[in-house]
């Protein structure tokens, strides 16, 4: 009988959120643009630069601006999928790497050999075959740090860096929730 957390989620940081959200405003201004254009008269400067222009192109206005409100709606998903999950069974965490490749990372509690929390804005695992997996950076980076010392202190876990525990929690926080 261990101890098994509660599930708890850790999103991005707002910095890394700050480029979808630049372009999915950008994507909206000219979705907005296209709209003005349609609507207006026939010979402002508006009209005449996207609505004529794009009557001769290949692909019309509308559709230019419906796939980049898409495109930017599917970045600010994608990035808000990166983060760090605590689970009963372990740790996952989501990050991206290099060209937009996701990576889906599953740690079970018991693979893992020292918490590291000494590093000032990331959290590292140093894990049984004795490589290191460095967490990707989260916005509550304190609150991801609590949960696991707390979690370390439940299964024996030795953590450097910790802050401590206060106290000791209370009974019913550590008991066996597969019971």
């Amino acid at each position: 009988m261990t101890y098994r957390p509660a599930e708890t989620a850790f999103g991005p940081p707002f910095v890394t959120q700050l480029p979808s959200l630049f372009y999915l405003v950008l994507a909206l201004v000219a979705a907005a643009m296209v709209f003005v254009a349609e609507q207006s008269a026939p010979g402002t400067f508006l009209y005449q630069q996207i609505v004529v222009r794009s009557a001769q192109g290949f692909v019309n206005a509308r559709t230019v601006a419906l796939l980049l409100v898409a495109g930017a709606v599917a970045s600010v998903i994608k990035t808000n999928m990166r983060g760090v999950r605590i689970r009963g069974d372990g740790v996952e965490y989501r990050d991206v790497i290099a060209l937009g490749i996701p990576r889906l990372r599953r740690l079970k509690w018991a693979q893992i050999d020292r918490i590291l929390l000494d590093a000032p804005r990331t959290v590292a695992l140093e894990l049984w075959d004795g490589t290191r997996a460095d967490l990707p950076e989260v916005a509550e980076r304190e609150k991801l740090s609590a949960a696991l010392e707390l979690v370390a202190h439940a299964r024996a876990i030795p953590v450097r860096g910790g802050v401590g525990l206060d106290e000791l929690p209370e009974d019913g926080e550590l008991a066996d929730s597969s019971s």
